[in-house]
């Protein structure tokens, strides 16, 4: 959403929300400090002090930076800041506040009374190239032709196998995130394809739900397990704030 700032910052930003009167949420924030509210136009920042030069990404950090936006979001739904936003004070706050104020009411409109629901497909299976030369002749064929035999294949025939095989695995992925956004965009105005992190999984997408539409979107999750057997498993997981969904460049 936001470029990190300098290592000057002294004010933390977890996350804006809309015009709320000035308040405080308690010493939930990163190193315990009192996260407040910082109000300009229509728009607030929720914050903290920082009594550091920096914040590294440590485990009680990253915890704090979820608990404020869980707080946030059992009242409204804010723009979610990246880890580690710094400002040099409040009134830079203030500031970014007021110079990016159109942008950031336009966010907040567009997901008002939403949230982030993530849903992660995977492959259940012991060996996933197996699977695949199982359930795909040509890569069957493929592996048989170079690889079988009695004689050790060159790195050539292994990598020609090996692009075969990451072709169809990535062509699968988007024929099944194709099915399964079928059944689920009824209850999702927006859907996010974010990036595989390895070979098992088949789909991670993040899902911005109307609050008031969870269950629906829980049972399209489950409607849309039917369509896989049980080499697939399906797991759902939030609400969360709308990281993904939240398409601002704040200059700090």
């Amino acid at each position: 959403m936001a470029s990190q700032a300098t290592s000057r910052g002294r004010t933390y930003l977890y996350a804006v929300t809309e015009g709320t009167p000035a308040r405080t949420y308690g010493d939930i924030g990163i190193g315990g400090c009192e996260v407040y509210s910082l109000a300009a136009g229509q728009v607030v920042a929720i914050v903290s002090d920082l009594h550091k030069e920096k914040i590294l990404p440590e485990r009680s950090h990253l915890a704090a930076h979820q608990a404020v936006l869980k707080k946030l979001m059992a009242e409204t739904t804010p723009l979610p800041m990246s880890f580690g936003i710094l400002a040099d004070g409040p009134e830079a706050v203030r500031k970014m506040l007021l110079r990016n104020q159109r942008p950031l009411l336009e966010q907040l409109r567009s997901v008002a009374g939403k949230v982030e629901m993530g849903l992660r497909v995977t492959w259940e299976v012991t060996n996933i190239f197996e699977y695949f030369v199982n359930t795909h002749p040509e890569l069957r064929a493929a592996r048989d032709r170079l690889l079988g035999g009695h004689h050790e294949p060159t790195q050539e025939q292994k990598i020609e196998v090996g692009r075969m095989f990451d072709q169809l695995l990535n062509e699968d992925r988007e024929d099944y995130a194709d099915q399964v956004e079928e059944i689920l965009t009824p209850h999702c105005p927006e859907i996010v394809r974010t990036k595989c992190r390895n070979e098992r999984e088949v789909m991670n997408l993040a899902c911005l739900v109307a609050r008031d539409a969870l269950a629906q979107f829980e049972d399209s999750v489950f409607e849309a397990a039917k369509h896989f057997d049980n080499n697939f498993a399906f797991d759902y997981n939030g609400p969360w704030a709308p990281h993904n969904f939240v398409e601002i460049d704040l200059e700090l």
